[in-house]
């Protein structure tokens, strides 16, 4: 319902106020803590927006969809078990896949990892780690070759470069006793998957090399499957064939990554609490200003109320009032974060260069420029709950106005 009247007296107050300079100072300070505010979460949310993304597209080229495995009998016919899986829909890709537990030691350095044995020309169907190696090849890892691939960090850590040798120490259990085998590989390469725990624990061997290590005789462990569409492996769960042996274990990227993405979720939810306050600081300098306009307005409410504008008109002029600010620091907040959010890759690297300092090293979060990813969502929310406040902020200064006696502050008049 449009307010004529209210919408006019409340225009002329904050037209009247630029000639108070304090109170047109907090005005100005309301609005721009509102719009700064806006801006910031927009930004922020963005980017960790662009950050998830960025993780989930590399977890995803990086590692099979899903798996099915047997790991403690391994599979006896792998290539049965793919010739099922490729009938089901949506499923583009199977390979057999063996993984070992096993610490990796060079010299007196030691470091724990996980050796994934891979076939290396059918390796790409289900991951694009091949994409990812600095030095070498998967075609270097031959059956019997004993040769290994390890992830940067785990290079790093263990000493080695291409053409060294590194020891693999595999726990079993012999008669019940705990022993332990223990196989030396040549490293023919180097991989950087931009993922913490590929670069710092992962290994990639021969299919033939990681059974023997595990003990399987040549078995695969189990099946890596690749989706069309990777949000389809949950459906994928229920419709796997019955002819894997002993009790087949299933796992998928939404399961084995989980607590990458409820890191990322709550450290946006954080962030977008922190940024909050700066809208709840403007929000505070919305009711001190509106106050001392009520206070200065005194004569003019009493005047207005002795010609007959009811308490609740009186309360609307200042609601109208507080939610100007609030929609002009919004809609300015909302111009300003969206121009930083799409083009955080210009404005960022000038502030680096600028202040010669990094946002994001790119040896701690491996990206080489800051992504970001403007959701709609996100722009709604932070519209709507900056006016919220913004609203909320102006009921105790108006309800004060509506109070107003005409005949207190027309007494001295």
């Amino acid at each position: 319902m449009f307010y004529p009247l209210e919408c006019f007296i409340a225009l002329r107050y904050l037209r009247a106020r630029r000639r108070r300079g304090f109170a047109s100072f907090i005005t100005l300070a309301s609005l721009f803590g509102m719009a700064l505010g806006v801006a910031a979460l927009i930004v922020v949310l963005s980017v960790m927006n662009g950050l998830e993304t960025e993780l989930r597209t590399r977890l995803l080229s990086m590692t099979a969809h899903a798996t099915l495995a047997n790991p403690q009998e391994g599979v006896t016919d792998w290539k049965v078990l793919k010739a099922q899986l490729m009938q089901l829909p949506g499923v583009t890709g199977v390979t057999p896949y063996v993984q070992v537990e096993a610490m990796l030691g060079s010299g007196s350095n030691l470091s724990p990892g996980i050796v994934r044995g891979i076939l290396p020309e059918e390796e790409a169907v289900v991951s694009q780690i091949g994409d990812a190696l600095t030095v070498g090849r998967l075609d270097d890892l031959q059956a019997g070759a004993q040769r290994i691939i390890l992830g940067r960090i785990l290079a790093l850590n263990l000493g080695v470069v291409v053409g060294n040798r590194v020891n693999l120490l595999v726990p079993k259990v012999l008669d019940g006793r705990p022993t332990a085998l223990l196989r030396s590989f040549l490293v023919s390469g180097i991989f950087v998957a931009g993922i913490q725990d590929h670069d710092a624990s992962l290994a990639l061997v021969h299919l033939t090399d990681a059974s023997e290590l595990k003990g399987f005789a040549g078995r695969a462990e189990g099946v890596a499957v690749r989706m069309e569409d990777p949000l389809d492996v949950r459906e994928l769960a229920g419709r796997f064939p019955e002819s894997i042996d002993g009790s087949p274990t299933y796992s998928d990227w939404t399961i084995e990554n989980r607590n990458y993405f409820q890191a990322i979720r709550i450290e946006k939810t954080m962030m977008a609490l922190l940024l909050l306050l700066i809208v709840a600081v403007a929000a505070f300098n919305i009711v001190a200003s509106l106050i001392m306009v009520v206070t200065d307005k005194k004569k003019d409410i009493a005047i207005l109320r002795t010609y007959g504008l009811d308490p609740r008109r009186v309360s609307r002029i200042f609601i109208i009032q507080g939610a100007l600010i609030g929609v002009a620091g919004t809609l300015l907040g909302l111009v300003l974060g969206l121009t930083l959010a799409f083009n955080v890759k210009t404005v960022f690297p000038w502030l680096e260069r600028t202040f010669n300092f990094e946002i994001m090293p790119g040896d701690v979060f491996y990206v080489t420029e800051l992504p970001s990813e403007v959701q709609l969502l996100d722009v709604t929310l932070i519209s709507v709950v900056a006016l919220v406040i913004a609203l909320l902020a102006t009921i105790y200064p108006s309800r004060r106005a509506a109070a107003v006696a005409p005949a207190d502050a027309l007494r001295y008049e």
